[in-house]
């Protein structure tokens, strides 16, 4: 089923590593000393639907930055033009998410095209396709935004020492969260059980990285119609991390306010892998990693976020977890720290990143530091792994 109004809406390294622990007061100072402001460009978006066969658009009304394509049946194939004339046709390509509760969203990508005027898209069979013409850089400024901090907050004062974009930093339009003034999709608390890594299965060496992290912004709360971004959090090539899911009013991604009744945070659900989200932490690196690794950048920034996620969420990422869905009763025994393919069937997060998931999980355990004193944490300091 494909329907989608047109729509013309609004929107808005450094030394990477080790987890820190500061008082909360002190992170707090931190993060608004980095925050200068910066005009938030708005993002044009137009849409349109393809129903058996192919669209061909030869001039778009204005120049994209990305293309969105949401499509049921077999993967399309898409070109699209520049001043340079017409590109190779290629096969879409990207990680599929979902909320739960939702029928199967079938197969979307976006695709970074900057400088693109033209493209067409071909569908096979009896196939259909959405899709979403975006320029998320050269629309007036509509707002100002916080700039990047220097550590990513998360509950207890622990920080991650990496450099971070709130929503504000990236330009996150709020106002797509909510249609006739509610809240589309309200933020809902669990305990954690998992932590899950994927790529976007994007471009690599993208020329602006918050430009695409509001493109999947606006893909997936309007596109997709979730409502929201469905990662929790977003890293780029340069190590730069995103915050994703909205998770309430305060300067901490992820996580929620209100502790559960062990003492633990609990996290927003999100929407990366169908049926499985809630208890389910997503981490997804920008790029595409079937055929090679990340960036030693990314890979850092990646193991310290992971590693404090598991410190605040006393998660043992050397283990595994016997998941169930608390909300629609769905099980899965998974290693504690996997990725998106042991979920679901996907390619996510790479044929060639995949097979590292074991050094990285060792690499996380040796920075998941339990302090003794720590009242909260009573033999938890994960086992040393096997040789």
């Amino acid at each position: 089923m494909v329907s989608r109004r047109t729509l013309l809406s609004v929107t808005a390294g450094m030394a990477l590593g080790t987890l820190a622990s500061i008082p909360t007061a002190e992170a707090a100072t931190i993060t608004a000393a980095a925050a200068k402001t910066k005009p938030v460009p708005r993002t044009l978006a137009v849409a349109r639907a393809v129903r058996k066969g192919s669209l061909r658009v030869q001039e778009t009304s204005f120049e994209l930055t990305h293309l969105g394509v949401a499509w049921q049946g077999l993967r399309p194939h898409v070109r699209v033009r520049t001043a340079a004339g017409w590109a190779q046709w290629r096969a879409v390509d990207g990680c599929s998410g979902g909320r739960d509760g939702r029928a199967d969203p079938g197969g979307n990508a976006l695709l970074v095209v900057p400088g693109t005027v033209g493209y067409e898209v071909s569908v096979a069979g009896a196939g259909s396709a959405e899709i979403t013409e975006l320029n998320t850089v050269d629309g007036p400024a509509i707002q100002q935004a916080a700039a990047v901090a220097r550590v990513m907050p998360l509950p207890d004062g622990t920080t991650c020492a990496v450099p971070y974009l709130s929503r504000a930093a990236w330009g996150a339009d709020e106002s797509k969260r909510f249609r006739s003034g509610d809240e589309y999709w309200p933020a809902e608390y669990f305990p954690v059980q998992t932590l899950t890594v994927h790529h976007t299965a994007g471009v690599n060496n993208d020329p602006d990285p918050a430009a695409t992290v509001r493109a999947i912004y606006h893909f997936q709360a309007i596109t997709n119609d979730w409502g929201d971004i469905g990662y929790h959090v977003i890293i780029d090539e340069a190590g730069r991390a995103y915050e994703g899911r909205w998770s309430g009013p305060d300067a901490v991604p992820v996580f929620g306010t209100t502790l559960g009744t062990d003492g633990r945070p609990q996290m927003s659900v999100g929407a990366h892998v169908l049926g499985y989200n809630v208890g389910n932490i997503s981490v997804c690196l920008l790029g595409n990693y079937t055929s090679r690794l990340p960036t030693s950048a990314a890979m850092s920034s990646l193991n310290a976020i992971l590693a404090g996620l598991a410190r605040v969420s006393r998660l043992n990422v050397l283990g595994t977890t016997s998941y169930v869905n608390p909300v629609n009763s769905n099980a899965k025994t998974v290693r504690t720290l996997s990725g998106h393919r042991n979920w679901t069937a996907t390619e996510c997060p790479g044929d060639t990143f995949y097979p590292q998931l074991p050094a990285l999980r060792s690499s996380v355990a040796r920075r998941v530091i339990v302090p003794a004193e720590h009242p909260r944490w009573p033999s938890l300091r994960p086992p040393r792994p096997r040789p």
